[in-house]
C-alpha cells in the first residue's frame, strides 16, 4: 500500500515536471531564438525584444491547446483505462486527475494569452512610432520600404494608423480580440462558485471553445510579423549591410546594393491542434451515438428534502463502485449533460443516481418527474465514467468520510461490501468499516438513511453487527432541533434519522477518532477515504500521519482523497 502511494505520488509528479519542462523548454528554445536569429535582426530593430516575447508565448500556446481538449475526452479516457488494465491501478487512478490537468492547461493558456497579448501592443506601438519616424534611422528606413513594393517589414504603412485600427480590422487583430474575450469568458465562467450554483452559465460559455479554435487556427494566417528571407540573408546578410540602409549613397560600390526582402511567418497553430480536434470530434460523435441506446426507468422514488432517486436499465450497462455517469433529459434540455455519482452497487440489477434540488435544471427534472404522465420522460445516459474505488476493499480497516452530498459515492461502496460480505467473496479483505457523514441539515439525511438502516437490520440479523460503525455529524442546527434532541435522549434511536447510532452536533474532532481507531486496531494498516472539500482532506491528511506509528508492525493510516 505504502509502495501504491509512492507511484501514484511519483507518477503525478512526473506527468506534472513533464509538462513543466516542455513549456519551459519551448519558452526558453524560442525566445533565444527570435531574439538571436539573423533573419529577424531587422524585425528586432524595429520590435526589440518585444518579438522574441511574444513569439515564445505563441509556441507554449499552441502546445496547450493541443493538450487543454485531450483531459475532457471522457471515453477516451474509458478506452485507455480498459487497456491499460494490466497496468496498477494507481497509474490507472491518474486519469481520474483529468479535469485538475485540464484546469491547470487552462491557466497556462491564461498566462501565455496575457504575455503574448502585452507583447503584441508594445509591438504595434513601436511599429507604428517607426512608420511615424523621420530621423532616418534603421526602423525608419525599414519601416518606408512598403513604398517600394512588396518589400514591407512594417505592417503599417499609414501615419493615421491607430492599435485600435489594427485590433479590429486585421484578421490577427481582430481573431487575437475574440479569442482572448472567449478565453476570459470560459476561464470566469468555470470558478467553483458558479459551476455549484449556475451549471447551465457554465455549461454554456463552455461552448465558446469552438470559437476559440476557429479563431486560433485563423490567427496567424495574414503573417504581419515578418522575417528577412533565407536567400536574401545569404545575399545581403544584416551584419555587413545594415549600416548601408541608413547611407542612402546614389552610386553603389559595396555588394550590399540589393535591398532586403521579407517574407511572413507561416501560420502554423494548425499543425498543433488539428489531431487533438479530430480526436474530440470523433469522441462527440460517439457520445451522441451511445446516448441514443434505450434507457428504461424501471423506479422512481421521491425522497424527503426534494431529493429524486432514478432507478435505470441499460442493455449492457456495467459498472463498478465510485463510477459517475452523465445524465441528458431531452424534455427539459437537449444540449445539457450533468453528471451524476452512481449510488448502486455493482451487484444489483439496476444502476441508480440521487439528484438534489440544486439549480435551475434539477429543480426541472424533479418537477417532471414528480407530475402525473401516461409515459416516463425519456432519459438518455453516456457512460460510466472513472476508476473504480476498489482501494477500499483492499484494507482490513476502512475509515469513510463523506461531507455533504459527497457521501453519494459510499451509498454504493457501503452497499457492495454488503453483498461482498453476505456471498464471502474472496477479494475483499475488509474485517471493519468506520463511517462518517457530515451534513449541514437534517433533510439531506433521509434518503441514505433508508440504506443505512437496512445495512443495521441485516448485519444485526447476521450476527455481524459490529462491521460497520457509523457516525453522523450535524454541522448546521437550530435550537428546535437541539430541544428535541434534550427531550428524548434516552431513546433507543437517533431522534432526528431513527438509526441506532445517535447524531452528534457538530464537527469530528478527528484527533479523538484517530487516537481510538489506533487502540482498537493496534497492527493494522487503515484506509482512509474521503469524498469532500479540499480544507478537510488537508486536516484528515495531517491526522494520517500523526497517528500513523513509525513501526512498521504498528497502525498505519493512508489517506485516499476520491475524485469524484
Amino acid at each position: 500500500t505504502m509502495g501504491n502511494w509512492l507511484v501514484n505520488h511519483w507518477f503525478s509528479a512526473a506527468v506534472l515536471a513533464a509538462w513543466l519542462g516542455i513549456n519551459i523548454f519551448l519558452f526558453t528554445y524560442y525566445f533565444l531564438f527570435f531574439d538571436r536569429d539573423e533573419r529577424y535582426f531587422y524585425t528586432r530593430a524595429i520590435l526589440g525584444s518585444a518579438l522574441a516575447w511574444a513569439r515564445a508565448s505563441a509556441k507554449c500556446l499552441n502546445f496547450n491547446s493541443m493538450l487543454i481538449l485531450l483531459p475532457v475526452c471522457r471515453n477516451l479516457l474509458s478506452f485507455l483505462r480498459g487497456t491499460c488494465s494490466c497496468c496498477r491501478r494507481t497509474l490507472r487512478k491518474q486519469l481520474d486527475h483529468n479535469l485538475t490537468f485540464h484546469k491547470l492547461v487552462a491557466y497556462a493558456l491564461a498566462l501565455f494569452t496575457a504575455v503574448h497579448t502585452i507583447a503584441h501592443l508594445f509591438n504595434l506601438e513601436r511599429y507604428n512610432h517607426s512608420q511615424q519616424a523621420t530621423d532616418g534611422s534603421l526602423p525608419a528606413v525599414l519601416s518606408k520600404m512598403h513604398l517600394q513594393g512588396t518589400k514591407w517589414l512594417n505592417p503599417i504603412h499609414s501615419n493615421q494608423t491607430t492599435v485600435e485600427y489594427v485590433a479590429f480590422t486585421t484578421i490577427p487583430g481582430l481573431t487575437g480580440v475574440i479569442i482572448t474575450l472567449a478565453l476570459i469568458l470560459m476561464v470566469t465562467s468555470s470558478t467553483e462558485f458558479i459551476r455549484r450554483n449556475y451549471f447551465e452559465v457554465f455549461w454554456y460559455t463552455h461552448h465558446l471553445f469552438l470559437i476559440y479554435f476557429a479563431g486560433l487556427v485563423i490567427h496567424g494566417i495574414a503573417g504581419l510579423v515578418r522575417g528577412q528571407t533565407e536567400e536574401s540573408v545569404e545575399e545581403v546578410h544584416p551584419h555587413r549591410c545594415a549600416q548601408y540602409l541608413t547611407q542612402q549613397d546614389e552610386e553603389c560600390w559595396h555588394d550590399c546594393c540589393k535591398e532586403p526582402e521579407f517574407g511572413s511567418i507561416p501560420a502554423e497553430s494548425w499543425k498543433w491542434v488539428l489531431a487533438p480536434v479530430l480526436l474530440y470530434i470523433f469522441e462527440r460523435i460517439l457520445r451522441v451515438w451511445r446516448a441514443r441506446q434505450k434507457v428504461v426507468v424501471t423506479k422512481v422514488v421521491m425522497h424527503p428534502a426534494r431529493v429524486l432517486e432514478l432507478q435505470m436499465y441499460k442493455k449492457g450497462f456495467r459498472m463498478e463502485v465510485g463510477q459517475y455517469i452523465f445524465v441528458n433529459c431531452p424534455a427539459i434540455s437537449l444540449l445539457e449533460w450533468h453528471p451524476f455519482t452512481l449510488t448502486s452497487a455493482p451487484e444489483e440489477d439496476f444502476f441508480s443516481i440521487h439528484i438534489r434540488a440544486a439549480g435551475d435544471w434539477t429543480e426541472r427534472l424533479i418537477d417532471t418527474f414528480q407530475q402525473k404522465r401516461p409515459e416516463m420522460p425519456r432519459i438518455e445516459v453516456d457512460g460510466p465514467f472513472g476508476t473504480a474505488s476498489e482501494d477500499v476493499f483492499q484494507y482490513e480497516v476502512a475509515m469513510l468520510v463523506g461531507a455533504g452530498i459527497g457521501v453519494t459515492p459510499f451509498a454504493s461502496i457501503l452497499k457492495s461490501i454488503w453483498y461482498k460480505f453476505q456471498q464471502a467473496d474472496q477479494t475483499l479483505k475488509t474485517k471493519k468499516i468506520y463511517f462518517y457523514w457530515l451534513c449541514r441539515d437534517t433533510g439531506a439525511f433521509a434518503w441514505f438513511n433508508d440504506l443505512l438502516a437496512s445495512l443495521e437490520q441485516k448485519m444485526a440479523e447476521s450476527g455481524r453487527a459490529d462491521f460497520l460503525t457509523y457516525r453522523l455529524f450535524l454541522t448546521g442546527w437550530d435550537t428546535s432541533i437541539a430541544n428535541n434532541v434534550a427531550l428524548r435522549f434516552d431513546n433507543a434511536t437517533d431522534t432526528l434519522t431513527g438509526l441506532r447510532h445517535k447524531t452528534t452536533f457538530g464537527r469530528p474532532m478527528w484527533n479523538s477518532e484517530f487516537a481510538a481507531v489506533a487502540t482498537a486496531h493496534p497492527r493494522s494498516v487503515v484506509g482512509v477515504f474521503l469524498c469532500g472539500p479540499g480544507a478537510l482532506a488537508k486536516s484528515l491528511q495531517k491526522s494520517c500521519h500523526q497517528h500513523s506509528s513509525l513501526d512498521p508492525r504498528k497502525v498505519k493510516f493512508y489517506f485516499n482523497k476520491e475524485n469524484f
